[in-house]
């Protein structure tokens, strides 16, 4: 499918709002840098306490913010047309507390946990929340019911989250993993960035180049039978993609909710319903919606970044739920 002018458009003003929320970010803080103190940090580097802030700590978190928005917006694109379900977004379908349960566990067990082990954690914790809600959530003669899966998401996200806390408790894990709960950027390093960059870039641009079989799928299992597309393979191969892009993204930042569910509506209403535009556009506008409301919140004092979401996110979702999944 050949780009037409306004994808082209679009990706190149979003790629310029993403240049231009970065170069804010790592100005405003606590301290604030002039724009020629961030392209010394990068180009004229002497070592100074400003410029290894910048480098060291605002830089990884913002890029950090980019990645887990990406990864976290292109996993609930996958999911709604997996799904079919409007509603769709790890968090709300038990994906994020799946990881959180996991990455609890990982920290209890092992006394010293490394970002790999942690990551590893997230995933299978993701397989665990996601493979619990969909058994629960649809059934061999309805198949996939929206609210079903919605109300079984909810009550597998409160058990797994009290299995996560009850951890906590126990081993006394309590600052750690209420890091993990809030959400936020704040710790990413580039050891961090090292593991979990490549992972959510490759997975993106794998889900992007196989959008169209997505697209297939979204438009139901007949139809996409039709198209010669076995749907039972690609629902499993994109679900695999989903709970790898929502263990990194919770590994990294702890769980965010409604990232997943309102960025691809956005997204939808910009370049249509064609998967192969879908994806890396989620993965785009997911990334710039994430290092907006960091600065966000680093500006309100550090707040916690999955509160910053939410105040936009539970409106959207209530509207949504009234609106039978349609955002128009």
């Amino acid at each position: 499918m050949k780009l037409t002018l306004k994808p082209i458009v679009l990706s190149l003003s979003i790629f310029l709002a993403i240049a231009v929320m970065l170069i804010i970010s790592f100005c405003l803080g606590t301290t604030n840098y002039s724009v020629q103190q961030v392209f010394d940090a990068f180009f004229s580097y002497q070592n100074t306490e400003s410029q290894n802030i910048i480098r060291d700590i605002r830089v990884p978190r913002e890029l950090g913010a980019l990645l887990v928005g990406a990864a976290l917006a292109c996993s609930g694109a996958i999911m709604q047309g997996v799904t079919k379900n409007a509603l769709a977004d790890p968090a709300l379908l038990g994906l994020n507390a799946g990881a959180a349960m996991m990455i609890s566990i990982a920290m209890a067990v092992f006394k010293e946990t490394n970002f790999l082990l942690l990551m590893t954690a997230g995933f299978l914790g993701a397989v665990i929340g996601g493979t619990l809600v969909m058994v629960i959530g649809s059934s061999r003669r309805g198949g996939f019911n929206t609210m079903r899966i919605v109300l079984a998401g909810a009550a597998i996200s409160a058990l797994l989250t009290a299995l996560a806390e009850g951890i906590a408790l126990f081993f006394r894990l309590n600052q750690s993993i209420t890091f993990w709960s809030a959400g936020g950027v704040a710790g990413t390093t580039w050891q961090q960035l090292k593991f979990a960059a490549p992972v959510i870039l490759i997975i993106i641009v794998i889900a992007s180049l196989t959008g169209r079989q997505l697209t297939a799928l979204s438009l139901g299992e007949e139809m996409a039978q039709g198209l010669g597309v076995n749907t039972h393979r690609i629902r499993v191969i994109f679900s695999v993609m989903t709970m790898l892009l929502a263990g990194v993204a919770v590994s990294l930042v702890g769980s965010l909710a409604f990232v997943g569910l309102m960025v691809p509506h956005i997204v939808r209403l910009l370049v249509g319903t064609d998967y192969r535009l879908i994806l890396p556009f989620s993965a785009l506008v997911g990334g710039l919606s994430i290092v907006a409301a960091d600065t966000v919140a680093r500006l309100a004092g550090e707040s916690p970044l999955g509160a910053i979401i939410s105040i936009i996110g539970v409106p959207f979702f209530i509207y949504l739920v009234r609106k039978d999944g349609k955002l128009l």
